[in-house]
Formats: structure tokens, C-alpha cells, sequence
């Protein structure tokens, strides 16, 4: 069972690795749904399911909230109110649109992503950020540290 410590250390290890769309190969690249999916392999094991291909804006054209009912299937969900590092977040650019993008907590004020442009990082958890959380997730059997 993976410890949040270990979640996010497995999550800095990616830092560095460049954006591309649909990949989850730490180093070579990945894009934010990858960077959650390289981190369960990571530390879980195989992926539970094949992930379709999706494009950038799928959710948005789609309509639904399909990021998270997937999430919702592997991982547990949890209220925002007690995420903490090691949990991922799903955001959503403005409120009437649905969740598209996912990040992992490092810490009370940083989290780990990666977004179009950019290589994996971590970065502040600004108010900007905070203020487009939809949904938090625990990683599966998260054995909690005393």
C-alpha cells in the first residue's frame, strides 16, 4: 500500500518530463491524465483499464463529467476539505464547464502537473488554482503514516 510520502515522491520523479498529449512515459512525456496514470503504475501496478484516446478538449465537447467518473471508479473520492499530499485533484477551467484537468498534492500550498506548453513541475497551489477544484481522489489502499 502506498504511503502519501511515496505518492508524491513518485510524482516528482516525473517532474521534468515534457507535455505530450495522451503519453505516460516518465521522461519521454506525458500529459496530466498521464502523469496520474504513471504514478499508479508507479506504485500500485498495471493500469486497471486501457485508457481510450481522448482529445484536449473532448470534456468540454462531450458535456460530461467524464475525467471524474472515471476517477471515480479506480480511485477514492474524497471532500476537498481533506485532500492532502498525495491526493489528485481535478480542476475545471470555468465553472459551468466540466473537470478536464488533474494534479497531484505535494504539500498544503503546492501540487504536481503537467499542462500543454510545459513539463511536469511542481508549482504553487495558488488561490487561482484552489478556486477550480470539482473533485479530489485518494490513490487506492493509501496506507496512512502516523
Amino acid at each position: 500500500m502506498p504511503t502519501r510520502e511515496q505518492i508524491v515522491a513518485a510524482a516528482r520523479a516525473w517532474i521534468g518530463t515534457p507535455y505530450r498529449h495522451q503519453a505516460s512515459l516518465r521522461g519521454l512525456g506525458c500529459d496530466c491524465l498521464g502523469l496520474v496514470r504513471g504514478v499508479w503504475r508507479d506504485l500500485i501496478g498495471p493500469e486497471p483499464c486501457f485508457v481510450p484516446p481522448y482529445s484536449p478538449d473532448g470534456a468540454e465537447t462531450l458535456g460530461q463529467e467524464a475525467l471524474a467518473e472515471a476517477a471515480g471508479r479506480y480511485l477514492a473520492a474524497l471532500d476537498p476539505e481533506q485532500a492532502g499530499p498525495g491526493d489528485v485533484v481535478l480542476l475545471r477551467w470555468r465553472p459551468h464547464l466540466p473537470a478536464r484537468h488533474c494534479a497531484i498534492l505535494s504539500g498544503p500550498t503546492t501540487f504536481i502537473h503537467a499542462h500543454d506548453g510545459a513539463a511536469v513541475a511542481e508549482v504553487a497551489f495558488a488561490p487561482w488554482w484552489r478556486r477550480r477544484i470539482a473533485f479530489c481522489f485518494a490513490y487506492p489502499h493509501l496506507e496512512e503514516t502516523p
